[in-house]
């Protein structure tokens, strides 16, 4: 008389969901709550933790299984100063009753935080904390800060012998597949290498791309198969330097070139760190576990980065410690019309209307609170511009970094770095070209104007080696090497989430100084002004106009002066809907 009763309360008492696939583990565990709220037991870092590593998760156990889908970024936060949170992401261990946060990037050394669980976080009956729970630690000093000027240490796992391997085994590769086009020029053997062993070096008189687009991008490949495997901004341009010095005496029959060594060291180093960085913001915006995509468009960025992270698994396959810059981003599509003209010299024709493509990214802009500038590249400009021209379809590659200087400020409103600067630049406008890899002085800054208008800039002066000349028929060879001194300034103008003006100029002054037997100079200056207007979220719209002028006055050579403008209309996808200004300031205090 009591099996009614009781099947009765079995089917009828409110039960709490189970957790998918039903109970795990102990079958005497109750894996919720009936009596009351679930809580906090403990925390890593534990509350006014000191010394914790800038590298660490953060932990949170709980006295009850919760329900995985309540804890979240919502519901699990980490804050820097300022109340500024800190991007990461959030799992929850089932079987332990903890959760962790994993911040994308490394903590700023240094530093206080708060980490918060919130009333949102729920056990599987539905109960919620009974409230927030806060606690705060501190992270150790940046051990950065007394590393010497040109440091060795390494980042993770590294190896000597993996990238000297690469590069040789690259290089017969690249050996390899060229013979078969110029058996002439490839075709290497023992007798080859001896004589140019025994031979002076020279400055050859290869096509102007091979020499001064292709050759920096190999040595960007030597340099990453180096960086990639864990070496250092140093060890990977004495790998770069290694990887060109075994080409011009065993990858060609002609005798060793200067300017390639030159171009593909220091031009391959300046290329490859930024490339190496850009693919691993890729893989670092991807979370802990990058996914396919973001691996492939890691590759597609670096190569030797991609190649190793696949080949060598979890040996070299830690993303890089950026310490999260700040960044702009910009890709813009669009078209442009040729619109003047003058002396355009033995070219066929000019292509009046063209299809355009530009890629720039700033990278490390001055003024975030506890970024530092401690290793070469931390801060960094890259720009890339493709066109649809037959004459130039890379426009232009250039890209500027700070290799050793500081950081400073003037009053509340200014941040700022100084210092030395590398920079390599490719610069083809149609009718001319100039490329140079430079060693220049100078800052980057941005200054406030009012709570919503900034104004950023960069002004460097410096000495290059290069070439330039005229993109001429066949027949016609108009360009020599030469010693480049050279000067920048940049300015961009930010209107709040708005608008943006950007204003650049540059100015070459190419001399032989006893590096080429062609006696004269050349002066080439080239601006570029674009206003940008946002029209929703990151998408805005934009018109640019660039100016090159080239002046080249040579004794053997008749003088020219070459003029040509461009103006383009262009959509704007961009990575920050601030246009990259850096906010510093305590708004509410000013």
């Amino acid at each position: 008389m009591f099996f009614l009763p009781c099947v009765a309360f079995i089917f009828c008492i409110p039960t709490p969901d189970l957790p998918p696939g039903g109970f795990h583990g102990d079958p005497t565990e109750t894996p919720w709550r009936v009596t009351g709220p679930p809580a906090v037991t403990a925390t890593v870092p534990a509350d006014r933790s000191t010394g914790v590593s800038a590298k660490s998760s953060v932990t949170a156990t709980f006295s009850d299984a919760m329900d995985p889908a309540t804890i979240t970024t919502l519901t699990f936060t980490v804050m820097g100063p300022d109340q500024v949170s800190v991007q990461g992401t959030v799992e929850y261990d089932a079987p332990k009753k903890t959760a962790t946060f994993a911040p994308i990037h490394a903590l700023a050394a240094d530093t206080r935080y708060s980490a918060k669980v919130t009333t949102g976080a729920r056990d599987l009956a539905g109960n919620g904390l009974s409230a927030d729970v806060v606690w705060t630690f501190a992270t150790s000093v940046d051990a950065d800060a007394h590393k010497p000027l040109m440091s060795l240490e390494k980042e993770g796992d590294y190896s000597y012998v993996i990238p000297a391997l690469e590069i040789i085994g690259f290089e017969v590769a690249l050996n390899a597949f060229d013979r078969h086009s110029d058996p002439e020029v490839y075709g290497v053997n023992w007798s080859t290498i001896r004589h140019n062993l025994n031979h002076g070096w020279v400055f050859d008189t290869d096509p102007f791309g091979g020499n001064q687009l292709q050759h920096p991008y190999s040595g960007s490949i030597f340099y990453g198969f180096a960086r990639s495997a864990g070496l250092s901004y140093w060890e990977s341009l004495a790998y770069t330097l290694g990887g060109s010095l075994l080409w011009e005496y065993a990858g060609e029959t002609g005798p060793p070139s200067t300017n390639d060594l030159i171009m593909t060291t220091m031009g391959g180093s300046f290329l490859g760190e930024a490339l190496y960085r850009m693919a691993n913001l890729v893989l670092a915006t991807g979370g802990p576990r990058p996914g396919f995509w973001r691996e492939l468009g890691a590759a597609a960025i670096s190569p030797p980065t991609g190649f190793n992270r696949n080949v060598f698994g979890h040996r070299f396959d830690s993303v890089f410690p950026d310490n999260d810059p700040a960044l702009f981003v910009r890709l813009r599509l669009g078209g442009s019309l040729n619109t003047q003209l003058s002396d355009n010299g033995p070219t066929k024709s000019v292509n009046r209307k063209e299809v355009v493509a530009d890629f720039a990214i700033d990278y490390g802009l001055p003024g975030k609170p506890d970024y530092t500038y401690k290793r070469p590249f931390d801060y960094f400009h890259f720009e890339f511009t493709a066109s649809s021209s037959s004459n130039s379809t890379f426009e232009n590659v250039m890209t500027r970094g700070l290799l050793y200087g500081t950081p400073y400020k003037e009053g509340g409103d200014y941040r700022g770095i100084w210092g030395l600067y590398g920079s390599y630049d490719y610069i083809s406008p149609e009718v001319f070209r100039i490329s140079s890899t430079a060693l220049s002085l100078g800052s980057t800054g941005q200054l406030w104007l009012s709570r919503t208008v900034a104004l950023q800039g960069s002004a460097l002066g410096g000495v290059g080696f290069g070439a330039s000349g005229t993109i001429a028929a066949v027949g016609e060879r108009d360009y020599h090497y030469g010693t480049i001194p050279q000067g920048l300034l940049a300015l961009r103008l930010i209107i709040n989430d708005m608008a943006m003006l950007d204003l650049t100029a540059r100015e070459y002054y190419v001399t032989g100084l006893g590096i080429d037997k062609r006696h004269g100079h050349e002066n080439i200056l080239r601006g570029q002004a674009s206003f940008t207007v946002r029209i929703y979220g990151q998408h805005a719209l934009g018109i640019q106009y660039v100016a090159s002028d080239r002046d080249a006055y040579y004794a053997e050579l008749p003088s020219r002066h070459q003029t040509m403008g461009t103006i383009s209309l262009v959509y704007n996808f961009l990575g920050d809907s601030r246009f990259g200004a850096v906010e510093w300031r305590n708004l509410d205090g000013r």
